[in-house]
Parts: C-alpha cells; sequence; structure tokens
C-alpha cells in the first residue's frame, strides 16, 4: 500500500470513504471517515426520527472505522441491542465498502425524549444492554466476536471500554453526526445526513512502551482506585509521552470538523499533526449497497417445511421483506416460484 506525506491543506478529497493514516512520530496509527450520500440514502430511505438518525449515524461510522482495518475481503457486523427506546441497531459491512444498516425502535418512547426539547444523545436512547462486534475474515470459516455491556454510555464511550478492556490498546475515538439543510433548485428547503469520526491507536514497535496499558487486578492496593479516574478516553495514568500528545490533539476533534463537507479528512489530518508529519495510504470507498436477492430468499424458502410455507402464505403470496433496504420479495408458494418484486 503507497503512502503520501501531507502537506496541502486543500487536497481534494470525496465523501464516502475511509482514509487511513499514520504518524510514524507519534507511533500512531489510524482513520478518518467521512459518510455523505451513502449515509443520507439509508437514512433517508429508511424514514427515522431524527434522533434515531443520528444514532444510526454514529454507529454506521463506527462500523466503517473498525471495519476498515480488516487487510482482507471480509464481513464486519456491529449491532447493538438494549433496554431503552432504540433496542436494535445493526450495521453489516462487506468489505470492501459495501455497507447497508437498519434499526428497531420505540416510536412513542423516542417522541417523548424528544417532547423534552433537551438534545436526545445515543445514551439516552441506549440505557443498558450491549455492543457486540462480528468478524468473518476472507473466505475461511473464522469468525472473531467481541463483546461490550452498554450501561448509560454513549456509543463512542462503549467503543472505548472495549478497547481498554478487550483489545488493550491505547485509542481514541471521535464520532459527529449532523444534519444539513439547503434549497433546491425549486427553492424547497431540504435536509440530508452527514457523518464522520477518527479513531486513533497508540502501536509502537517496542511492547515495554505500553505495558503499563493492562488493567489491574480486582484488588486496590495502596488506595490506587483513589487516583483520577481516565476510563472515559480509554486512556490511563502514566501515559507514554507521544501517546499523551496523541490523545490531546485528537480532543481538539469538532464536530464540524468531522461533518463539514468543505473539510476534507487530509485537511483535518493536516491541522491535527501539521508539526509532526501524517502519512495517508489508499482510501477505501463506502458505498449503499444491500445483499439481499431473490435468490437468497429463495434458499431459505427452500429450507423450510410446508406448514410453514402455508402459515407464510395464510394472505396468498410468501411477502418477505427487506429490514435493510425496505425492498419486498413476493413469491408464489405453490414451488416458490418468484412472481415480481416492488418496493
Amino acid at each position: 500500500m503507497s503512502a503520501n506525506t501531507m502537506s496541502e491543506p486543500g487536497m481534494e478529497t470525496n465523501d464516502d470513504r475511509a482514509l487511513p493514516f499514520q504518524v510514524d512520530a507519534l507511533d500512531v496509527r489510524g482513520r478518518v471517515v467521512t459518510l455523505g450520500p451513502a449515509l443520507d440514502a439509508i437514512l433517508q430511505r429508511h424514514d427515522f426520527p431524527d434522533p434515531v438518525n443520528r444514532l444510526v449515524g454514529e454507529a454506521m461510522v463506527l462500523a466503517v472505522l473498525l471495519a476498515s482495518s480488516l487487510k482482507d475481503t471480509g464481513r464486519f457486523i456491529l449491532q447493538v441491542q438494549t433496554e431503552g427506546p432504540v433496542s436494535l441497531v445493526v450495521i453489516d459491512i462487506r468489505t470492501p465498502g459495501q455497507i447497508r444498516a437498519t434499526a428497531s425502535f420505540d416510536i412513542d418512547a423516542v417522541a417523548e425524549l424528544e417532547a423534552d426539547g433537551a438534545p436526545v444523545s445515543s445514551a439516552d436512547l441506549m440505557g443498558k444492554g450491549s455492543l457486540a462486534m462480528t468478524i468473518e475474515q476472507g473466505h475461511s470459516s473464522q469468525r472473531y466476536q467481541g463483546f461490550v455491556p452498554i450501561d448509560g454510555e454513549t456509543l463512542e464511550d462503549a467503543a472505548h471500554v472495549y478497547f481498554r478492556q478487550s483489545e488493550q490498546i491505547p485509542t481514541r475515538i471521535r464520532l459527529a453526526v449532523a444534519q444539513m439543510f439547503d434549497r433546491d433548485e425549486s427553492g424547497e428547503t431540504r435536509h440530508t445526513w452527514r457523518a464522520g469520526g477518527v479513531i486513533a491507536q497508540f502501536m509502537p514497535e517496542s511492547e515495554d512502551r505500553i505495558r503499563h496499558r493492562d488493567l489491574p487486578g480486582g484488588d486496590d492496593p495502596e488506595g490506587k482506585n483513589d487516583e483520577p479516574d481516565t476510563a472515559d478516553t480509554g486512556d490511563l495514568p502514566d501515559e507514554d509521552d507521544a501517546w499523551v500528545e496523541a490523545s490531546v490533539l485528537l480532543s481538539t476533534v469538532q464536530d464540524h470538523e468531522l461533518t463539514d463537507p468543505d473539510i476534507p479528512a487530509e485537511r483535518l489530518l493536516v491541522r491535527l499533526f501539521h508539526e509532526r508529519g501524517a502519512r495517508v495510504f489508499e482510501p477505501m470507498d463506502l458505498h449503499d449497497h444491500c445483499t439481499c436477492s431473490r435468490e437468497r430468499i429463495h434458499v431459505v424458502l427452500d429450507q423450510m417445511n410446508p406448514e410453514e410455507i402455508a402459515e407464510a402464505s395464510l394472505s396468498g403470496d410468501i411477502s418477505v421483506r427487506c429490514e435493510f433496504c425496505g425492498l419486498t420479495y413476493n413469491f408464489d408458494p405453490e414451488g416458490y416460484l418468484p412472481k415480481h418484486s416492488a418496493k
């Protein structure tokens, strides 16, 4: 993979991509994600309430930040299950770059949160639950799963907990979603959704430099737990100086810098690391793409017994709707022969 050194703050860039970067002087690697038309197409298709749109947008950015690190083609699934107003969010990414998303929620509970007038955060929508990540790497049957509990936290917070406890890699993540307003050619006001995020990880060659990252055991020797808590950033005390510097720089990233179409990822990296120098690598393009198909559903129907087919066809045709893209497939129960599909 080729790399370019960042130098020109006005470099052109495109939406819907994940841009890998590396800051050699700080032993930091990461990615910047910008989502525009792909995110907007998915959210407009579902017509979720605005708070749910924001949560799904955050989840999409987080999923892309993680999936874009895969070195081979595969599948990455991020799933949020909670007891809150939004009970389920699923982001499904087929690398390289095919992304789809869906969510389940209690519309009355979401409306009640909106009625308070205060901004509704992802923590408000989720409450208690879990964040699960599944990786199916390449063409093998190997599967990796990671879980982290959610207890009144934002997705950003939950991701930091995951990397601190499961991966034990010093990590900083920023997520942002924005609703943009403009006017079309007829003068009508329209809105579109944008989102962005950045992940930076401390990955020095020497393990000695991050050996302190291991979490302490269950005991509390000499009142160690009385020290200031740094769990909200995924960091631990007595950090390596390089990671301290990188963490401070990442903490200065503003939401608008991640969602503004006039601030490309390259320009953001130049602002953050202009004194240290950042190298960027070939980006991964992202696309709104659903993998559902008539053939896939036919295989499922072919495995169903006659009783299940009879129950599924009580109203005539067998109708199967994809929860990701909204496409409905209709099948004739006799022989499961497809007839037509319509949105």
